[in-house]
């Protein structure tokens, strides 16, 4: 049984299940692609567009960010030649750097929410805190909405973009 393939199958049909299994199995969060670059199995979730196991593979140590993050193997690269906008923000949720000039396909609010909703939920923190404390489960809320027929999120919406905004100048 080679765990590094497993692992790469796994990420492949998208299912988390079967990828927690093999990396519960001893499979390496981190391997080397065919060029000897760093974090394959961020990269494919990240191109084949699977947000929550892009978060898993996160939570148990791959790195979000290479030292170039306009590298073609870097996880945000691999997501955008995908074409794979919920990824883009799910790396910026987990602290990636966005390089100046980069067309991400996500607008400047989106990016904004993004990065806010990273630092509100401590997202940008899950791989430190695994780091620190390998055994500690971050917990996600999901809310799961059957119908909203008729709900006004404009005003939520408007909310998270000023909270954003507001961040954003922060940090500046």
């Amino acid at each position: 049984m080679n765990t590094a393939i497993d692992l790469l199958k796994a990420i492949r049909t998208g299912r988390l299940q079967e990828v927690k299994a093999v990396l519960d199995a001893g499979a390496p969060v981190e391997f080397l692609d065919g060029r000897g670059d760093p974090g394959l199995p961020l990269g494919v979730a990240c191109f084949m567009g699977y947000a929550d196991i892009v978060r898993e593979l996160v939570r148990r140590g791959a790195k979000v960010n290479t030292l170039d993050n306009t590298q073609p193997t870097s996880p945000l690269s691999m997501a955008i030649r995908g074409n794979r906008t919920e990824v883009v923000k799910t790396l910026i949720e987990l602290g990636a750097k966005l390089p100046a000039g980069m067309k991400t396909g996500l607008s400047e609010q989106e990016i904004m929410i993004a990065r806010w909703r990273g630092q509100q939920y401590g997202a940008t923190t899950i791989a430190q805190a695994t780091e620190a404390a390998p055994d500690a489960q971050p917990v996600f809320e999901e809310i799961e909405m059957v119908r909203c027929y008729g709900t006004d999120t404009s005003v939520l919406d408007a909310d998270m973009i000023r909270a954003a905004r507001e961040m954003d100048k922060k940090y500046k």
